[in-house]
C-alpha cells in the first residue's frame, strides 16, 4: 500500500494540482488586496463609502445585503479575469505544435505491398 501510495505521488499529477492550489491561494491575495485597498477606495472617494454595503437594506427587520453581492461579483469578475489573461499569455508561450504527416490508411499499404508482391 505504501508503494503505490508512493507511485501516485510520483506521477506528478499530485504535485501539480498543489502547485495550482498554492498559485490559486496566493492569486486570490493578490485580487483581495486590489479590491479591498484599491478598488473599495476608489468607490469609497466616489461614494463617500467604501465597499457597496451602502446598497444594503432592511426589509421587515431582515438585512438585504446586496452591496455584499455585488461586491462578491465584482472579486469574482476580477479573478475570472486574472486567471484568463494568466491562460493567454502562457498558451502565447507555447510553440504551436506541428501537424504530423497524413499517414496512408490500411487500404494504400495494402495496395502497395499487393502491387510489390506482383512485381517480384
Amino acid at each position: 500500500m505504501l508503494k503505490e501510495f508512493k507511485e501516485f505521488i510520483d506521477r506528478g499529477n499530485v504535485l501539480d494540482l498543489a502547485v495550482a492550489v498554492v498559485l490559486g491561494v496566493a492569486f486570490a491575495a493578490v485580487v483581495n488586496a486590489f479590491v479591498d485597498y484599491v478598488l473599495l477606495a476608489i468607490i469609497g472617494a466616489i461614494f463617500g463609502e467604501p465597499g457597496f454595503s451602502f446598497l444594503d437594506f432592511e426589509l421587515n427587520d431582515v438585512i438585504i445585503g446586496l452591496g455584499t453581492f455585488i461586491g462578491a461579483v465584482v472579486q469574482f469578475l476580477l479573478i475570472a479575469f486574472g486567471v484568463f489573461m494568466m491562460v493567454k499569455a502562457i498558451n502565447a508561450m507555447k510553440k504551436p505544435t506541428e501537424d504530423a504527416p497524413a499517414s496512408p490508411s490500411e487500404i494504400e499499404l495494402l495496395t502497395e505491398i499487393r502491387d510489390a508482391l506482383r512485381q517480384r
